[in-house]
């Protein structure tokens, strides 16, 4: 069965948490976890103005997003299964969080959107996924993960 873009927007619009690798102005590579909304097939991630992963972001807009995806078998949460991953490369803007939008404001930041202090320190880091998805695990059963040929899939981001 070949992955089509439309199943991994899904997953990807079902989870909240994300690793994005970046790096920083000496060459080093660094990653951070972040909660993200998706909005118009971008994500959307908040950070303070003056955070390390903001600065490093706005200095080369080059990111990697890997987004896991819990495996459970039902009624046996003690087994261990690998998590499903969804995989790619994207470019990043930083862009403030007091120009942007009323209602991604409220998605990303929720409560806190009504707090004008949090808003007048904080950005939104924006990010386009670029040419395709690399996913491990997404559409197949649990059975099939056990087969990496099976597990392992490609698909465009649009």
């Amino acid at each position: 069965m070949k992955l089509k873009s439309e199943q991994v927007w899904q997953a990807i619009e079902k989870e909240i948490f994300a690793v994005i690798g970046m790096v920083t102005a000496k060459n080093e590579a660094r990653t951070v976890g972040v909660v993200y909304v998706v909005q118009e097939q971008k994500l959307y991630i908040s950070s303070k103005k003056d955070a390390w992963k903001a600065r490093h972001i706005a200095a080369n807009p080059a990111v990697s997003i890997t987004i896991p995806i819990a495996k459970r078998i039902p009624l046996m949460p003690w087994i261990k299964i690998p998590a499903a991953t969804i995989t790619f490369a994207g470019k990043a803007r930083v862009l403030p969080a007091a120009a942007a939008p009323k209602p991604l404001l409220n998605a990303v930041f929720r409560a806190a959107a009504a707090d004008e202090a949090i808003i007048a320190d904080a950005c939104l880091i924006e990010v386009t996924p670029q040419k395709e998805f690399i996913t491990y695990g997404v559409g197949v059963s649990l059975m099939q993960m056990r087969d990496t040929e099976k597990a392992r899939g490609r698909a465009p981001v649009a």
